[in-house]
């Protein structure tokens, strides 16, 4: 009897993210074929085309920047971090940042195109990129979230992070990879 009830809720609770290695590929929920790997430094003007097709009603805390120069300065801010992409066909629907925060820690910031949301890629996207942080020593990693976004606090949960502030606007999660 007790084994029925472990698998019936091992079925339903949702699985922990743990870090992995890149490359990786699967295939979502939508039955697209997706590769997750590094960024490359000629990937710039197709990240970006991403970011100017971006939903702005889905910006979080005033990321991704609007408009096409400020998207542009802005990932060339992030060049000092770790980033990684998810892809698709040869278009990046994904991209995980690793910030360096001058402390020697690093913020994270997570974002799916819209029309690839909803499929399995953030859980994806957000391993790989934990992994390959890791791999680059990035040893203690924090992100804020507004308190409203419990989906986005669902995954950042199921990878790992623990809310360190719940206080204010905004929470700040982390975790050491």
């Amino acid at each position: 009897m007790f084994g029925v009830v472990r698998d019936a809720i091992s079925a339903v609770r949702p699985k922990r993210i743990a870090p992995r290695q890149l490359p990786l590929s699967f295939t979502d929920a939508e039955g697209r074929s997706i590769r997750v790997r590094p960024y490359r430094e000629d990937d710039f003007e197709a990240l970006a085309a991403m970011y100017d097709d971006f939903d702005p009603t889905q910006r979080a805390q005033g990321t991704p920047p609007l408009g096409s120069d400020a998207v542009r300065q802005w990932l060339s801010e992030l060049q000092d971090g770790v980033n990684v992409v998810a892809v698709h066909d040869d278009r990046i629907v994904g991209h995980v940042t690793f910030v360096p925060d001058g402390t020697g820690r690093h913020e994270l910031a997570i974002f799916v195109h819209q029309d690839y949301q909803r499929a399995g890629i953030d859980t994806q996207l957000l391993g790989g990129g934990m992994g390959y942080a890791a791999e680059r020593g990035v040893e203690y990693v924090w992100l804020t979230v507004e308190p409203w976004k419990r989906g986005a606090q669902n995954l950042y949960r199921r990878a790992g992070f623990t809310v360190v502030n719940p206080m204010g606007p905004t929470h700040r999660m982390s975790r050491y990879l």
